[in-house]
C-alpha cells in the first residue's frame, strides 16, 4: 500500500503539520497524565480504523512503558480490570467525542459528568483538544491511505 499523496512535498502538507504539532504540543505539556494521553490517542483512531496514528501510538505508549496487556486492551476497555477509574472515564468520552455523528445529541451530560469527576479544568481542556487533535490527524491520514507500520518512536521530533 502506498500514501495517494506525498503531504510532505507539497507546500500546504507541512505547514498544516506545523501548526496541528503546535496544538498537539500544548496538549502533551498539559498536567493531563501522559499514559492517559496515548490511551485516548489509540482509542480514537482504532475506531476511525487509522493503521499509522494506531502504529504509531501503540510504539510510543510502549517506548514509554506501557504494557503489552494494557495495549491489547484498549479496544475493549469496558471488560477490562486494567485501566483505571479515570482512564476509563478518558476512553469513553474519547468514544463519544470521536462519535459525534453517531450521537444525535454529541457528548452525553453522563460522560462529561463522569470525566469532570476525574479531571480538572486543565485537562477537561487537553482532553477536548486532544480527541480533536487525533480526530484531525486520522482522517487526514484515512483519506491518503497513509501506510502503517514503519513508524518508529521519535521520528517526528
Amino acid at each position: 500500500m502506498e500514501a495517494r499523496l506525498n503531504l510532505f512535498g507539497s507546500g500546504i502538507g507541512p505547514a498544516l503539520f506545523k501548526y496541528v504539532n503546535s496544538a498537539g504540543k500544548v496538549v502533551s505539556d498539559s498536567s493531563l497524565p501522559h499514559a492517559t494521553q496515548e490511551l485516548v490517542k489509540i482509542r480514537a483512531s482504532q475506531i476511525n480504523g487509522c493503521g499509522f496514528c494506531t502504529d504509531m501510538h501503540t510504539k510510543d505508549a510502549t517506548a514509554a512503558g506501557e504494557t503489552a496487556q494494557r495495549l491489547n486492551l484498549v479496544a475493549t476497555w469496558r471488560e477490562a480490570t486494567v485501566f483505571t477509574e479515570a482512564e476509563r472515564a478518558a476512553l469513553e468520552l474519547a468514544e463519544e467525542g470521536t462519535r459525534i455523528a453517531d450521537a444525535a445529541g454529541g457528548v452525553s451530560d453522563e460522560v462529561w459528568r463522569n470525566a469532570a469527576k476525574h479531571y480538572d479544568d486543565e485537562q477537561l481542556a487537553a482532553l477536548i483538544g486532544l480527541i480533536a487533535i487525533i480526530n484531525a490527524y486520522n482522517r487526514i491520514n484515512v483519506i491518503n491511505r497513509q501506510p502503517a507500520g514503519d513508524y518508529q518512536p521519535g521520528m517526528f521530533g
